[in-house]
């Protein structure tokens, strides 16, 4: 463990054997677990309240959470636990407000195909979730001689039809934030940052960067109000981008459009057409044991259904998997603002089969990195799925104890190796 919240410390830099204040590693654990649960909570709560939409549950539960994680005020772990679960709830709640705010707005989304490349012209290009940034921009911008980009997390933009009838929202540059310094190098227009997913920025670009709302870079201008002007000067100040071949990405697959497609999806499944259903979902990371993600993928058998959400997809995204009589092997939910829609269909299945979601024919295998997903996880376990994969490797916020209680209420898995598991899954 490690704590250094309060004055009384060991040795004044921090406690990891034990708590001065007699906490054990496993209370830390999952005091720090629901902290930064509750960090991702934050943010799916934030992007909804920015569009009006407010949840009075969610945001008590956040100072409950907050308060109950202070100095000498719980040392029950049970309670922690209660918490914990408490909060899976509560993301889930976040999540679906999140996304009926989206959906009033800029309508459900609908699978469409998104251009790689560039076309000739000024551009900007958007990363970061926001899509009420991205909304403003593609106003501003209309009619200006500007195309606009998106990159990573904004990528499933393109589904949503409030967005996509902006002509001048032409395509996806680059893939997840893991590879963001080489692809903003590449990418010779503005750029964009909205929300989490930026890293400190390289000298090369520096200086044809902004940020708005709550991302902040040093030395990079930043926009208040989206009052986009600064940026839209900037691009077209900046000299044209050349014409680029590309290829094409499907995204858009709302959990509303492939419900439409339930009565279809379980009369493949009783004719053996379909064998199983694999959600591959999470974070991208850098480092060793991603590739997991990407062997596992293309070892998948050609009976079976991928859904995916999040920018882990783009490990794989652009891979050719075809269809089974029509229904995409590969099924692009959105971001991990978009897990909800990965629930319902879920849940939509369950009920179609009339069986528990712990009975379907689908196994959910989690890249994780930030606390979004931490915070999805619990939504998960709350709902009680068990059986889950993780990885590439154990978070370290989590001690041998509170994993062990995971593993034995919720048979939590770490991944091993593509081959193993698969063929776990499979049975």
């Amino acid at each position: 463990m490690f704590c250094y919240q309060c004055e009384q410390t060991a040795q004044g830099t921090g406690c990891t054997k034990a708590g001065v204040c007699g906490k054990n590693e496993d209370l830390a654990s999952l005091q720090d677990t629901l902290l930064i649960a509750m960090k991702g909570i934050a943010a799916y709560g934030y992007h909804a309240r920015e569009m009006g939409a407010i949840d009075p549950e969610v945001d008590a539960f956040l100072h409950e959470g907050l308060f109950s994680t202070l100095t000498n005020v719980d040392f029950d772990a049970e309670r922690f636990i209660t918490l914990n679960l408490k909060a899976g709830n509560m993301c889930y709640k976040a999540m679906e407000l999140l996304d009926k705010a989206h959906t009033l707005r800029f309508g459900n989304p609908v699978p469409t195909e998104v251009f790689t490349g560039t076309l000739a012209g000024h551009g900007i290009m958007v990363t970061g979730h926001d899509l009420l940034d991205l909304h403003e921009l593609l106003k501003q911008t209309e009619g200006r001689g500007v195309n606009i980009y998106t990159h990573g997390e904004m990528l499933p933009a393109h589904g949503y039809p409030e967005l996509k009838k902006y002509l001048h929202l032409v395509g996806n540059w680059g893939g997840s934030w893991v590879e963001q310094k080489r692809e903003f190098d590449d990418f010779p227009g503005a750029i964009l940052g909205t929300t989490n997913c930026v890293v400190k920025p390289k000298d090369s670009y520096r200086e044809r960067m902004f940020t708005c709302g709550v991302a902040g870079l040093e030395g990079v201008p930043h926009i208040v109000d989206r009052n986009f002007e600064p940026i839209i000067q900037k691009a077209l100040e900046l000299p044209q981008l050349l014409a680029q071949e590309g290829g094409k990405i499907t995204t858009g697959f709302h959990h509303t459009n492939v419900l439409a497609l339930a009565g279809k999806i379980v009369d493949a499944v009783k004719q053996g057409k379909i064998r199983h259903f694999f959600l591959v979902a999470g974070c991208d990371c850098p480092g060793k044991g991603m590739e997991y993600y990407l062997e596992l993928v293309r070892a998948i058998p050609k009976d079976c259904v991928i859904l995916t959400l999040a920018c882990g997809k783009f490990r794989f995204n652009r891979e050719e998997f075809g269809n089974i009589d029509g229904i995409p092997r590969l099924i692009d939910l959105g971001q991990c603002n978009n897990a909800y829609s990965g629930i319902q269909i879920a849940v939509a299945l369950a009920g179609a089969f009339e069986c528990g979601v712990n009975d379907l024919p689908l196994s959910i295998i989690l890249s994780w990195f930030e606390q979004k997903a931490v915070a999805i996880l619990l939504c998960l376990l709350a709902l009680d799925v068990k059986g889950i994969r993780i990885g590439p490797k154990p978070p370290a916020f989590v001690s041998p104890g509170v994993f062990k209680v995971l593993q034995d209420a919720f048979a939590l898995k770490l991944i091993t190796n593509p081959e193993d598991d698969l063929a776990k899954m499979l049975g």
